[in-house]
């Protein structure tokens, strides 16, 4: 076979050489090639252009709209702090001769 040839065979160091360069090649080729930008990232590469991402954050000067209507009823309010403020006096009912016996 001619793989199967000694080192002393004339050209062997040749062949070595190039073989290794080759394969050296081949290697910083599939390297590199993870580096690449796909093409429609290219300029001109497409005739459409992407949307345009919105930003994190809005600019100082941009204020959000104002609302329409309230965001709660202030009947609704003062009926929902009430809940609040009795379910906060149940727990301290409830914590109080747990952290007393501590």
């Amino acid at each position: 076979m001619i793989f199967l040839r000694s080192p002393d065979s004339p050209g062997w160091a040749e062949r070595t050489a190039r073989g290794t360069v080759m394969a050296v090649l081949l290697l910083a080729g599939l390297g590199l090639g993870g580096c690449s930008i796909s093409l429609s990232e290219l300029p001109g590469g497409s005739d459409a252009t992407p949307a345009k991402e919105a930003d994190a954050f809005p600019a100082v000067n941009d204020l959000p709209t104002g609302r329409e209507d309230t965001a709660m009823a202030p009947a609704e309010r003062s009926k929902i702090e009430k809940e609040l403020i009795a379910a906060r006096e149940r727990q301290a009912v409830v914590a109080a001769p747990s952290s007393a016996t501590k």
